[in-house]
């Protein structure tokens, strides 16, 4: 069964920091890139970063870009978002979901996933 596990997200005041995880299993973790996505209420889901783990291939976007750093463990299987300086507009749910790579390096991009995880709400306060 795959399943794609996030978790530490929490409530932080502005400027805090946060790192979320998301676990990986029942596919190959190599085969994958991982990204992450994020909803606020009322607004569109949003990509926010990738990796893939075997290349080591990242991609920001520009809101979360200076401030966060995406890494993985592939010991592990689970990729890690670090998440610094975060503010009110960071509230939202972070999903994390995972693409076959099917071009080397991988390039990032935020349409057709093939599995998604549950996510784990990160909320910021003024």
């Amino acid at each position: 069964e795959v399943q794609l596990q996030a978790s530490g997200g929490g409530l932080v005041q502005a400027g805090g920091s946060l790192r979320l995880s998301c676990a990986a299993s029942g596919f190959t973790f190599d085969d994958y890139a991982i990204n992450w996505f994020r909803q606020a209420p009322g607004k569109e889901r949003e990509g926010v970063s990738c990796i893939s783990p075997s290349d080591g291939t990242t991609y920001y976007a520009d809101s979360v870009e200076g401030r966060s750093t995406v890494s993985s463990d592939n010991a592990k299987n689970t990729v890690y978002l670090q998440m610094n300086s975060l503010n009110p507009e960071d509230t939202a749910v972070y999903y994390c979901a995972a693409i076959v790579i099917v071009t080397t390096p991988h390039v990032c991009g935020f349409y057709g996933m093939d599995y998604w995880g549950k996510g784990t709400q990160v909320t910021v306060s003024s």
